[in-house]
C-alpha cells in the first residue's frame, strides 16, 4: 500500500478531503522522523512503537580491495509493532 492509497482510504472513511489528509500523513511522518532523529522512540498505544537500535561496531570486508574494514557502531529505526498489531495480521 502506497502513501496516495493510504491517504484516499482514510479521506473515503471520513469524508475529509485528499488534500488535507496528505497534510496530516505527510506532518505524522514528518514528527516521527525528526523525534527519531533527536534520538526519542515513538510510542503508539495499540499500534506498535518506532525505535532506535543500536549497532555493535563491527568487522566487514572491502571485496573489491580485499582488505578488512571497521565498521563503526551507529543507530537505526526499526518498527516494534504492538500485541494487539501482531495479532491482527496473523
Amino acid at each position: 500500500m502506497t502513501k496516495a492509497e493510504i491517504v484516499a482510504e482514510i479521506a473515503g472513511k471520513t469524508g475529509i478531503e485528499k488534500g488535507l489528509v496528505m497534510t496530516v500523513v505527510e506532518n505524522f511522518m514528518e514528527v516521527v522522523k525528526s523525534s527519531m532523529a533527536k534520538g526519542n522512540n515513538v510510542y503508539l498505544r495499540g499500534f506498535g512503537s518506532f525505535i532506535i537500535k543500536t549497532r555493535a561496531e563491527k568487522t566487514g570486508r572491502n571485496m573489491s580491495q580485499n582488505i578488512a574494514i571497521t565498521i563503526p557502531a551507529h543507530n537505526i529505526p526499526a518498527f516494534k509493532p504492538a500485541k494487539v498489531f501482531m495479532n491482527a495480521v496473523k
